[in-house]
């Protein structure tokens, strides 16, 4: 008995090992299930879960490949021993175009147990080839009205006699569409296709629209509209051509086995309707006494409709889509009316955000009502729109007086806390109006709080900055008449990015916008998607701003270990990299035009000669060294030798040339500035024994200024990384918490919601800066985010294992917090860092995911560098020590 009992006990337990060992969050290419996979050896990923179980690595994997609904596997890859659960290629025979397929996974971890097999996950070939494409370019073919531009309708109806099984929708435009089927919208995405540098990758949308058909009796419609193809774009129209199009294909399978598809073609018929004008900067007019009432159902007479004309242009272009939609997100009730001064009336959201509003209205035939949006409300309390410049940010209903109706607008957005309101007789009713936020639909990936409510009011502007501009591509500011993907902005907020939500799929595509428009001498444009390029004349180089082409492949390749967007992005890397190479001289790059550390506080009365100013050359040495580092670091990830050993060669003459262009022999820098020392701690541009006085020179610096900061665009994202490192966390904590001006606290307590482009975008005295550059939401500044990650939080991963496979965590006490709290949404699972100062005793809560290992850092003033080094593995732990002050320790 005795034996059967340990037998059974031994038993118990292997079961309850094997049930808590399971595998979970399995993608595609990054994406759940996703239904347009254009690559022939698409990727999987998967977390491990372990339950309670500790210290649980993967040791082995298999995957099975089967077409969807068919039990023989395409592929099966037999047990591969690796601890890898990220980015397997798919490695069986060649994948064929729209077919469906299923896969599942089980791993055998380091503590001999082996999980079930795990749930299904699926996905869709897109099309692998342009001569996939049946359907044909078609484009309205009225009497267009080149003004006002109308939207076009297009519509199609046709039969369908069988049974259906399934039914896919691959769908794509020249401008913007929103398609339906039998009076529905397909899907819930908005301004698709999105923004991509159209001549060489125009992205197509697949949707599932089996339960939107019926056996009978069908009707296709498309609305278009201008967007980014021919829409004013910085001073201009029609960027990338005059006429908009529509490219539609349904495939059908019936349940017999049979097919059928439906595509664009002449046959299609085109009118317009109630959406008489859609700009992305202007906004919308919808009349509602010209709404074509069911229009994209069966049954509806066209007869008065013009034919579509055809258009003929090549599909070589064309691309599935892998990053995230645009989707309607958070909804802002209106909480207050206000009658300002002039007797306007305005209604206050409570949020800056990015979107538009839904009214409802009644009233007569031929009633306007008419909104306008704005950020901010100037001194008096008056609507105040001179900072959108050229945008008219408005959107106008026209009533048919036929009781409540509801409106919204198509194909623009507006970034606003307030809106004017006007048309509307009598009192405003809050009910009638709602906001909605509108943005790439990304995964929220980490949260952070602490015990300061303006630190955590500075993350939620932080995060409402990067909901407002990540809008299909990232865009500097929402307002005004810009809207641009500037990359100098992109890059200094990438890693932040990374920290706030899952930017992957985001950064990826934009990424492959960067090597699409980089020009013939591998200099980066100001802007991706590049519109300011005019009859072939190239602009860019600008350094800070094309280094965007090395600092954001690195960062993504840290947040999320993926080596094939590093592999992708490298010839780009390596040609802007020679692109300074051939413009320095002796090494020396000091030519070109560059903005330089845009936007940094200048100070006006310089009394006792101190000076922010930076010199640009300066800035662009320190900036040639880093890219030439990043693409050292790229080449020994992807095991480049010989680039590596070359390109580290060169980094040296770089550093040499700026000690002997820069920097006397006792350390001091020619632009003695935050700034200036910044980026020579940050990027290692000093030998080791000038580092600790530069780091000095820095806290003296800022120490002149009143503990606040000098910084602009590019010197600011580096500005407490390097205090911190060279043992200065008391210095930037005092920089973070300032709360006057110049400082990130000062916007918050004059009431910013999102981060400012300029740190005094509102004075002390309420009136406001220079109306031709002052945005309310603009996010660049909000980079110190991924400080109060890394450092106060103390999240991290190492560079030898990137996606935070090999996790680092080490908290910097400081700023009179007691608690700071943070998690993050790993490729492995969510990862927490939460520690509390309580009765002179610190106390840190970890969560470590399965398949990956930390290196915790506990603060412990026994220890000589102030802290406790402790190695774990997956799981849960709890630390506590003494509480110390923070030691000054470079690293």
């Amino acid at each position: 008995m005795k034996n059967l009992y340990l037998t059974l006990l031994i038993l118990i337990s292997t079961l309850s090992c094997f049930a808590q060992l399971q595998v979970t969050h399995l993608l595609t290419e990054n994406q759940q299930n996703p239904l347009s996979i254009d690559i022939g050896q698409p990727r999987f990923s998967w977390q491990v879960k372990a339950g309670n179980i500790k210290n649980v690595l993967q040791t082995a994997y298999e995957i099975k490949v089967r077409t969807a609904g068919d039990n023989k596997p395409v592929w099966a890859s037999g047990k591969i021993t690796d601890a890898q659960s990220i980015f397997i290629p798919y490695e069986g025979p060649a994948l064929r175009s729209g077919t469906a397929y299923a896969w599942q996974v089980k791993i055998w971890d380091n503590q001999g147990h082996a999980s079930a097999w795990s749930e299904k996950a699926f996905w869709r070939m897109g099309f692998l080839s342009p001569t996939d494409w049946k359907a044909t370019w078609i484009g309205p073919g009225y009497a267009g009205d080149t003004v006002n531009k109308p939207s076009p309708m297009l519509r199609k109806s046709f039969s369908l006699d069988k049974n259906i099984k399934s039914a896919f929708a691959y769908i794509t435009a020249h401008g913007l569409y929103e398609a339906q089927i039998n009076g529905a919208k397909i899907g819930d995405a908005y301004l698709t296709p999105g923004w991509t540098s159209y001549h060489k990758r125009l992205q197509y949308q697949v949707y599932d629209v089996t339960k939107m058909l019926a056996k009978g009796a069908n009707a296709v419609g498309a609305t278009l509209g201008s967007g980014w193809y021919r829409s004013v774009l910085v001073s201009s129209p029609n960027h990338y051509g005059k006429d908009v199009g529509l490219l539609f294909q349904l495939e059908i399978e019936y349940t017999d086995g049979s097919h059928q598809t439906i595509v664009s073609d002449g046959s299609w018929k085109s009118a317009t309707g109630e959406l008489r004008y859609a700009e992305i900067y202007n906004g919308a007019t919808i009349d509602s006494r010209m709404a074509q009432k069911d229009w994209s159902k069966a049954g509806f007479n066209d007869a008065d409709w013009t034919n579509v004309k055809v258009q003929n242009y090549d599909k070589a272009n064309l691309i599935a889509t892998y990053n995230e939609p645009v989707k309607k997100q958070e909804t802002f009730k209106a909480l207050k009316v206000i009658i300002t001064p002039k007797g306007e009336k305005v209604i206050d959201f409570g949020q800056n955000l990015v979107g538009w509003v839904q009214l409802k209205a009644n009233g007569k035939a031929g009633d306007s009502i008419k909104l306008s949006h704005t950020e901010v409300l100037d001194k008096e309390g008056n609507f105040y729109t001179e900072n959108l410049r050229g945008a008219k940010a408005q959107n106008i209903y026209i009533l048919n007086g036929k009781g409540t109706q509801y409106f919204e607008p198509q194909f623009t957005w507006q970034g606003f806390r307030y809106i004017k309101v006007e048309g509307v007789h009598g009192d405003l009713n809050l009910g009638d109006f709602t906001a909605v936020a509108v943005y790439s639909s990304m995964p929220a990936a980490g949260e952070f709080a602490c015990s300061n409510p303006l630190l955590n009011q500075l993350q939620h502007n932080i995060q409402w900055g990067q909901k407002g501009n990540f809008l299909d591509v990232p865009t500097d500011c929402p307002q005004r008449d810009e809207r641009l993907g500037w990359t100098g902005d992109a890059q200094v907020f990438s890693r932040t990015a990374s920290f706030n939500m899952n930017v992957h799929n985001f950064f990826t595509k934009w990424l492959k916008d960067v090597s699409a428009d980089q020009n013939s001498d591998g200099s980066i444009p100001h802007i991706i998607p590049d519109v300011f390029k005019q009859n072939d004349s190239e602009n860019g180089g600008s350094t800070g701003w094309s280094d965007v082409a090395t600092v954001v492949p690195w960062n993504m390749y840290l947040a999320y270990g993926d080596k094939k967007l590093l592999q992708e992005q490298y010839p780009s890397m390596k040609k802007w990299v020679d692109y300074m190479q051939h413009h320095a001289k002796n090494d020396l790059w000091n030519t070109g035009w560059h903005f330089g550390d845009w936007l940094f506080y200048s100070v006006i009365n310089d009394l006792d000669g101190t000076s922010a100013i930076t010199s640009k050359y300066l800035i662009a040495q320190c900036f040639y060294a880093y890219s030439t580092q990043l693409l050292i670091n790229a080449a020994t990830a992807l095991g480049n030798k010989a680039d590596a050993e070359t390109y580290s060669l060169l980094l040296e003459r770089i550093k040499a040339a700026y000690l002997k262009e820069y920097v006397t022999p006792n350390g001091l820098i020619s632009s003695d500035t935050q700034t200036a020392y910044a980026l020579a701690l940050s990027f290692d541009m000093l030998p080791e024994n000038l580092r600790t006085q530069a780091a000095a020179r820095l806290a003296g610096n800022i120490t002149r200024y009143g503990n606040h900061l000098s910084t602009g665009f590019l010197g600011t994202p580096y500005l407490c990384h390097a205090l911190s490192r060279f043992g200065y966390a008391d210095v930037a904590y005092k920089l973070l918490l300032q709360e006057t001006y110049p400082s990130w606290l000062y916007p918050i307590k004059m009431g910013a919601t999102t981060i400012w482009e300029r740190w005094d975008g509102i004075k002390p005295d309420g009136t406001f800066e220079t109306p031709t550059m002052n945005s309310y939401n603009h996010y660049a500044y909000g980079a110190i985010g991924d400080w109060m990650y890394r450092v106060i939080s103390g999240i991290d991963t190492e560079t030898d294992g990137p996606g935070y496979k090999k996790i680092i965590i080490k908290p910097t006490i400081g700023g009179k917090l007691t608690y700071a709290n943070a998690s993050y949404e790993t490729p492995y699972g969510k990862l927490t860092s939460n520690w509390k100062i309580q009765d002179d005793t610190f106390y840190l809560d970890v969560d470590v995911p399965a398949n990956t290992t930390a290196t915790v850092f506990v603060p412990d003033n026994e220890e000589k560098e102030g802290y406790k080094i402790e190695k774990i593995g997956s799981g849960s732990y709890h630390f506590t020590s003494k509480t110390i002050k923070q030691k000054h320790n470079a690293r």
